[in-house]
């Protein structure tokens, strides 16, 4: 039976932004059959540790994955991959057809060049199983300075990473630099924790949930036009009122034993699998 916030979603969706299902097809080319196969054995390949393999059935790699179009040619640009889950299936899958490009956080805090160096210890010291990784930095005025050529990604992708950037004001940057640097027809690809719809900006900010009518009115001022919602990675068990937010969900489990086993047993977060696509003009 179809949830009535997911009819809901769907009508303000298409009520404000223009989506059609007709659309959908037309814009973000489906991934090639082959290439089904292959991101199906990446997935269930050694290189993935078995605390990634157990976050699958809340993450859904293949069906997130292939709902952006992936293909193996392409030249694929994730965005701040922390300690490196999708890369650990990103960067086979492009290895020897495409190209991986990382974006982490350029800044001098000791944080971000610890992060850097574990990513690059990882990673790209092992060419033989991940292929060349490239590295570089966040946009910055709206604009990579060493990612890719601007216009050259067929996808930027990004999971679970908009919150943080809604908290220090720079969204809206980030999401002309991914504009930039995709080609025409070039598809951004968004999980994000999700809010119930008309939930409060500072709620938003405090509690690390967003909602999809944000996310889309931010990505369209950065020019992109939505080409697709999904319910993928929802989580009906998630009624988004902890006390630590998102972070009292697994995996972080910020209250500790506090009703640990409560929140275990709503899993991951409920979260929005949104696809836009960079139009020529």
């Amino acid at each position: 039976m179809t949830n009535p916030n997911q009819l809901r979603r769907a009508a303000l969706a298409a009520a404000l932004y223009g989506l059609s299902t007709s659309v959908h097809a037309v814009l973000v080319q489906p991934t090639p059959t082959a290439d089904l196969r292959k991101l199906a054995a990446v997935i269930a390949g050694p290189q993935r540790p078995d605390a990634d393999k157990a976050r699958d059935a809340a993450r859904h790699p293949q069906a997130t994955l292939t709902y952006f179009g992936l293909a193996a040619n392409q030249t694929i640009v994730e965005i701040t991959p922390g300690g490196g889950w999708y890369t650990r299936i990103l960067a086979p899958f492009v290895r020897d057809h495409g190209h991986y490009y990382a974006a982490l956080d350029p800044s001098d805090s000791d944080e971000a060049r610890r992060d850097k160096a574990a990513f690059e210890a990882n990673f790209v010291a092992h060419p033989a199983t991940y292929g060349r990784v490239h590295v570089g930095g966040l946009p910055t005025d709206g604009a990579f300075t060493d990612i890719a050529p601007p216009g050259g990604a067929d996808r930027v992708l990004t999971f679970r990473n908009l919150h943080n950037w809604m908290k220090d004001g720079t969204l809206d940057e980030m999401l002309r630099g991914f504009y930039a640097v995709l080609k025409p027809g070039g598809v951004l690809g968004i999980e994000e924790h999700r809010a119930p719809p008309e939930t409060p900006i500072g709620t938003m900010v405090e509690t690390g949930y967003l909602t999809e009518e944000f996310v889309i009115y931010r990505a369209r001022a950065a020019g992109f036009r939505l080409a697709g919602h999904s319910e993928i990675n929802a989580n009906p068990r998630d009624d988004h009122k902890h006390p630590h937010g998102v972070w009292s969900l697994p995996p972080t489990l910020r209250g500790g034993d506090v009703d640990r086993d409560e929140y275990l047993a709503i899993g991951e977060s409920d979260r929005m699998t949104l696809r836009f696509i960079k139009q020529a003009r």
